[in-house]
């Protein structure tokens, strides 16, 4: 059975720009939501969905399909931003990434999400000053970052990550420019 770990910080009471951002996989797929207000950038909630790994990969992409739409009906995001696909190690798991990455597209898709990509060296980037950090570095960059009162998982911690990237490429970059990360 899929598990889903999350925590979840009080939302401010006015929001200017609320964003779903996530690091997809199979097994361990990242989730964030945060809320930029002004120069004030807060970590609504943010998880993991866990999926066993005796779970089919058809049985996966649904629970994480299924999930992320509770994630967006609970907390209403007005846009999404995902990590992209890394082919470092093989196209068998481009492939097994990319349908990770397609439950997610779908899921944000379904709730008529405007969906923004990033490249793992640029969230890398954004988090940690460099494009080849490791993820404790990542984890940890964002709980200071965020002023987070715990470490973030790992995956939950990217997701932050890919978040961050998009805010701070929406303060960077012109319109047309960021139009052309649109999925």
């Amino acid at each position: 059975m899929p598990r889903s770990t999350a925590s979840t910080v009080a939302a401010p009471p006015a929001a200017s720009a609320r964003l779903l951002a996530l690091d997809p996989a199979l097994r361990n797929t990242g989730w964030a939501v945060l809320e930029k207000n002004g120069r004030d950038l807060r970590a609504l909630a943010w998880g993991v969905i866990s999926n066993p790994p005796k779970l089919l990969h058809s049985g996966c992409l649904v629970a994480i399909r299924e999930q992320l739409s509770d994630v967006i009906r609970v907390h209403q995001p007005a846009v999404c931003a995902i990590e992209t696909t890394i082919f470092v190690q093989s196209y068998k798991t481009a492939i097994v990434l990319g349908t990770a990455r397609a439950a997610c597209l779908i899921a944000a898709a379904e709730h008529g999400l405007p969906i923004y990509e990033y490249a793992p060296r640029e969230v890398k980037q954004a988090a940690v000053g460099r494009g080849a950090a490791q993820k404790d570095q990542v984890a940890f960059m964002i709980r200071s970052m965020l002023r987070l009162r715990e470490t973030p998982p790992a995956d939950a911690a990217d997701a932050l990550a890919v978040g961050i990237a998009h805010f701070q490429n929406a303060e960077a970059a012109t319109v047309l420019q960021r139009e052309s990360r649109r999925v």
